[in-house]
């Protein structure tokens, strides 16, 4: 089978499409067969060699987390799923696998994926809107009637994250890049402002939440929007503290299959758009990670595998 490998820490020209040996199933996991995965930019920063010391990987390592497929065989001890099951899941980052023709997956990380969801669709799913949901209402505790602020609306993340917030009963201000402010205002921001209007940012006040998406310079300008007692909650920066009467802290996402079978509902009920930005075939894959790199995409990036 096919499966994009990385041999070392390096960059995007490292990245090599490779025949690899089809795995088997040992007990209690399920052997996929890959038909959609995601990018994410925790795939580009264990490339990288970022994020070791999190998500420790050995060599020769397969990428990708985020996957849908269908159940080709299952080890002993599985229930509940079986040949032919259409199902979504995220790999450990450790484990990585996604970015293949097929993978051995632990069955309690798989979710079934309703009729009326796309492969697509569902591949989208696991890391990008279950961490939006973790980070505002797990971490977060939005609760209706409060701001919340969003960063990198038109994202993978934050595009999920405006449209569970104004769910919420939230009133959303979100900010994208200008030629992407039409998008955010129809996913449902009340405010949309252009990241590199800094003084619209500066002349902001009393979130009680922000959702970073960027650190960095968007981190440090957001802490004066908001309000004594409100938090920021970030994706991005691990070193983050509380200051004052604001509350920060960092969220990693802690993969659920029962949160990821509630997402794939609020798919099928059109409660919830995969904003799909971009896909990509296998032999493609090392063109979706450069699109990703670029910055520029809106929604999610789609690595489609198989027929």
């Amino acid at each position: 089978m096919k499966a994009l490998n990385i041999r070392h820490f390096g960059q995007l020209s490292d990245v090599r499409l490779e025949d690899v040996p089809l795995p088997a199933p040992a007990s209690h996991e399920v052997i996929v067969r890959i038909k959609a995965a995601s990018v994410n930019p925790l795939d580009l920063k264990i490339l990288a060699g970022q994020k070791q010391a999190a998500f420790p990987v050995n060599f020769p390592y397969t990428m990708g987390t985020d996957f849908a497929g269908v159940v080709e065989t299952t080890g002993d001890g599985v229930t509940g799923f079986k040949h032919g099951d259409r199902v979504a899941g995220r790999l450990s980052p450790s484990a990585g696998g996604a970015f293949a023709e097929y993978a051995a997956v632990p069955a309690d990380l798989l979710s079934h994926i309703p009729a009326g969801v796309s492969d697509e669709q569902a591949s989208a799913l696991p890391t990008a809107a279950a961490t939006a949901r973790q980070a505002l209402f797990n971490v977060g505790k939005l609760l209706p009637g409060q701001h919340v602020l969003i960063h990198a609306g038109a994202g993978g993340v934050g595009s999920f994250a405006i449209q569970l917030a104004k769910q919420a009963g939230a009133y959303v201000i979100a900010t994208a890049s200008e030629h992407k402010l039409d998008l955010i205002r129809e996913l449902g921001a009340d405010v949309a402002i252009d990241y590199h209007n800094s003084e619209l940012l500066e002349h902001l006040g009393g979130m009680h939440l922000v959702l970073d998406t960027r650190g960095g310079e968007t981190l440090a300008r957001s802490w004066a929007t908001v309000r004594p007692g409100g938090s920021i909650v970030s994706i991005v920066d691990n070193t983050i503290k509380p200051r004052d009467e604001i509350q920060a802290v960092f969220t990693a996402i802690k993969h659920d299959a029962s949160v990821l079978s509630d997402l794939l509902k609020d798919v099928e009920a059109t409660r919830l758009r995969v904003l799909a930005d971009s896909t990509h075939i296998l032999d493609d894959a090392h063109g979706a990670l450069e699109h990703l790199a670029a910055g520029h995409s809106r929604g999610k990036v789609i690595i489609c595998i198989g027929s």
